[in-house]
């Protein structure tokens, strides 16, 4: 018989489930440390709540790239499982004016940023290996203004997406990112996105 249970009752001997959730983190498709696999993580939450993170590899993720929606419902069953993830935490909205302070203590780390694009520049190849990026100018709800670079497949991938929504649409665009970390870059202030 096949059991309804929400992630904090999955266990790693648990056989035979079934689980409503939600998708509320969709990463990007990368290749392990090796090279020898594709895999894209999701973070995937019940209605409790709680989550877990999830992984697909290879020929499943083109499989279903185009069902598997962000903020979408779906009931998954049968999974094996590994580890559920620590309770989800409420956003930690930074806004940018707090950069400066932040940089004095090098163990800091913006946790959450939200914020509207302004302006999505060309992209570029930067430095002695050419590496791809493109500098977006973001504002915060207290309209303070931040130059973020996107590097590699942040450039590739949001950075199309967002050139290409620019164009088109009358809305703002809006990013809201999690657990983006701060350091200094040649002496100036740097986001950086950790993984998913």
């Amino acid at each position: 018989m096949v059991l309804r249970l929400n992630i904090d009752r999955l266990e790693l001997v648990t056989r035979d489930w079934i689980c409503k959730i939600q998708i509320v983190e969709i990463g990007r498709p990368r290749e392990s440390l090796d090279k020898k696999c594709r895999f894209q993580n999701f973070i995937l939450e019940d209605e409790e709540e709680c989550q877990i993170k999830a992984v697909m590899y290879a020929d499943e993720i083109e499989q279903y790239t185009n069902k598997l929606k962000l903020i979408s419902t779906y009931l998954i069953s049968t999974a094996k499982v590994k580890k559920p993830l620590s309770p989800p935490t409420k956003l930690n909205i930074t806004t940018f004016d707090r950069i400066p302070h932040m940089m004095v203590d090098s163990a800091a780390e913006i946790a959450d940023i939200l914020a509207i694009v302004l302006r999505c520049g060309p992209k570029k190849y930067a430095g002695r290996t050419h590496h791809k990026c493109r500098e977006i100018t973001i504002c915060d709800n207290q309209k303070n203004q931040f130059l973020l670079t996107l590097w590699d497949d942040f450039e590739e991938i949001e950075g199309n997406k967002i050139e290409a929504k620019m164009a088109t649409a009358a809305d703002l665009i809006i990013i809201l990112r999690r657990s983006i970390g701060i350091s200094t870059y040649q002496g100036t202030a740097a986001l950086h996105f950790l993984p998913t």
